[in-house]
């Protein structure tokens, strides 16, 4: 551990010159490095699910493949391919309650451990009956990755470029998925079993490098603060946001908001139950689950999983059929990287809609070119589809995937996620087992499917769906209207100050609520936090920098300070605050200096794992030593 003073303009931060902030950096890996490492590096839970998703898809036209299970029927192989989700929906209801009890990243931990066991197991299946075994053994794994790793993402990702975060993590699945296909291509050339082995034994080396990978990453601030581990929360978001300053006023900004978010969910009877859940928070729920079954209603796994079964029906045969689903597949990459940009700025809504229409409209397409089987098919079939899968990559692929994470209050949002990533997993079942059923029955007709599923999805995206760009975790019971809030700007000045510390925030002050400039004549109202989300001009500038922890009767005249009572949401409940009782709410402080460095040193004084392995032997071979001595 080092700590050394800050400059005085270290990190554009503004610091004053009667102390000095102090930096304490166990590793290069602070701020923004810290932040973009361990998004990468978590978004291999998503790469394993995307690799193993288009392994399968091009091992199942392997020659070598067939031959060794004795050439597979349909059923059997939709039965294979689509057991994995059966596993990931009944793991994903547990990864959420694992992930609330031992923390987002020993969750990770223990899910990419299983997809390891799951991997090794299909690598040296003898029987289509035992490689399914693994594939199921690798969904409960992909269960606890894909609710847990979104999860994760959000609760790190600052509020203006948490949609760039979550697309670019979705784009680490697709790059899995596109990297699955080449390997494969490139071990198809090898005239043995070693052709479909290889890319499995891959698959399994993949899995060894998260796990061991999960020791290195650190856990997100907002399980930590939830948990009352308030110590290493604080010096998690000084490394994160502040490279290390732990006395930056952003970072215990930062540390307030949270926290005050936990505090607010405790007061409001936040129970963390799924009746709870419902009953509260329905919206947002039907929200979260819709985005995850359109996602997959809408064909991407008819695309994902059977890909080089569709181009063979459409003419391209064997190797060439993976080679186009290979090509597939880069453009499927591409078309990831345009929402990096576009999701925080355009916002959510309209890349779905965009998406919806631009996937409904090929598959018709392709589904019209196959009933008439003229000369164009293969031609026009091919670019269906591929534009089909890059409208996906383009919207639904990562917003599907965000919308969970990010509009689910803290106290569920475990449980909110696994329903809505069951939801995902129940459908993708659905899809993986009739795909090949379908296709071999009504051919073409299959393609209506997923078609009108498409043109559904852009008027529920339109009608149901509301804006989330730009918003913190804690600020969505402001589109939502069902969170209950208080009157809070934890800010570094007096009314009218326009502090740098107070700026840098971005307004985080989660649930706020303000009241609307009135005039003489016009009579007292109350804005709530969602009126003022939808009507901005309506804010009070001069009342950004209240603080919190001094009388009110200080900053606004007295006539009017009954008005600052919370507001009800239209469901929000704090019957169990009496503001005419309270005079003074106390300001949420995050720990000291000293407190911090006590906490430091003392984990840098826990013994490692290695030393405690090897300080247990020796105690071992010295007790045995004693009793071979004693004998």
């Amino acid at each position: 551990m080092a700590a050394t003073p800050a400059n005085q303009q270290q990190n554009g931060h503004p610091q004053n010159d009667d102390h000095k902030h102090i930096q304490i950096k166990d590793s290069f890996l602070v701020g923004k490095a810290l932040l973009n490492f361990t998004s990468i590096f978590v978004s291999l839970g998503v790469f394993l699910f995307g690799f193993e998703q288009g392994l399968m898809s091009s091992l199942i036209t392997n020659e070598f493949f067939k031959s060794y299970y004795h050439e597979p029927k349909p059923a059997a192989i939709g039965i294979m391919i689509s057991i994995l989700e059966i596993g990931a929906l009944f793991s994903s209801f547990i990864a959420g309650r694992v992930g609330d009890l031992v923390g987002r990243k020993k969750t990770i931990r223990y899910g990419s451990f299983i997809f390891v066991i799951g991997a090794l197991i299909q690598f040296l299946s003898p029987t289509i009956f035992i490689l399914s075994c693994g594939r199921l053994i690798g969904g409960v794994a992909i269960g606890f990755l894909t609710t847990i790793v979104p999860i994760y993402q959000s609760e790190i990702s600052p509020p203006t470029d948490r949609g760039f975060y979550a697309c670019a993590e979705f784009t680490g699945n697709i790059i899995g998925y596109a990297a699955s296909i080449w390997v494969d291509y490139g071990f198809s050339f090898f005239e043995s079993n070693t052709s479909w082995k290889s890319p499995l034994f891959v698959q399994f080396m993949m899995g060894v490098f998260l796990w061991l990978g999960t020791y290195i990453i650190v856990e997100t601030p907002r399980w930590l603060l939830n948990h009352d581990h308030d110590l290493e929360g604080m010096v998690v978001i000084a490394d994160m946001y502040a490279d290390g300053d732990v006395e930056d006023e952003h970072a215990k900004n930062e540390y307030r908001n949270i926290k005050e978010g936990v505090l607010i969910d405790r007061i409001e009877g936040g129970e963390r139950s799924y009746q709870y859940l419902f009953k509260r928070y329905a919206k947002r729920l039907s929200v979260a689950c819709f985005g995850l079954f359109f996602s997959q209603m809408n064909g991407i796994n008819l695309i994902s999983y059977y890909a080089p079964m569709i181009f063979e029906s459409a003419g391209w045969v064997g190797r060439q059929a993976i080679f186009m689903t290979g090509i597939n597949s880069i453009i499927y990459v591409l078309s990831t990287i345009p929402p990096w940009y576009l999701v925080d700025s355009w916002g959510r809504k309209p890349l779905l809609m965009v998406g919806a229409l631009f996937m409904g409209i090929p598959l018709y397409i392709a589904g019209y070119s196959l009933y008439l089987d003229d000369k164009y098919t293969a031609a026009v079939v091919v670019t269906s589809i591929i534009i089909a899968n890059a409208a996906f990559g383009f919207s639904w692929g990562g917003i599907g995937w965000l919308l969970p994470s990010e509009i689910l209050p803290l106290p569920v949002r475990s449980k909110g996620a696994a329903l809505a990533t069951a939801t995902n997993w129940l459908s993708n079942f659905i899809v993986g087992l009739a795909s090949p059923i379908l296709l071999d029955e009504i051919k073409w007709k299959t393609y209506l499917i997923p078609a009108t599923s498409c043109i559904i999805s852009f008027f529920a995206v339109w009608y149901l769906f509301p804006e989330t760009k730009g918003l913190s975790l804690e600020e969505m019971g402001s589109v939502f209207d069902d969170k209950s809030s208080i009157f809070s700007y934890h800010a570094s000045g007096n009314v009218g100050s326009n502090s740098s510390s107070a700026n840098s925030l971005n307004n985080y002050g989660s649930t706020t609520e303000r009241r609307p400039s009135q005039s003489v004549n016009e009579p007292e109202t109350v804005q709530t936090a969602a009126m003022m989300a939808r009507n901005p001009a309506t804010m009070r500038p001069e009342l950004d920098n209240l603080i919190v922890g001094g009388s009110t009767s200080n900053i606004i005249p007295a006539a009017s300070t009954s008005s600052l009572k919370p507001v009800k949401s239209d469901a929000g409940s704090i019957a169990s605050f009496d503001m005419n009782n309270v005079d003074v709410v106390q300001e949420i402080e995050p720990p000291t200096l000293k407190q911090i460095l006590d906490y430091k040193l003392r984990e840098q004084n826990k013994p490692s794992f290695i030393s405690e392995l090897f300080n247990k032997n020796e105690k071992k071979k010295n007790n045995d030593e004693e009793n071979r001595l004693l004998e």
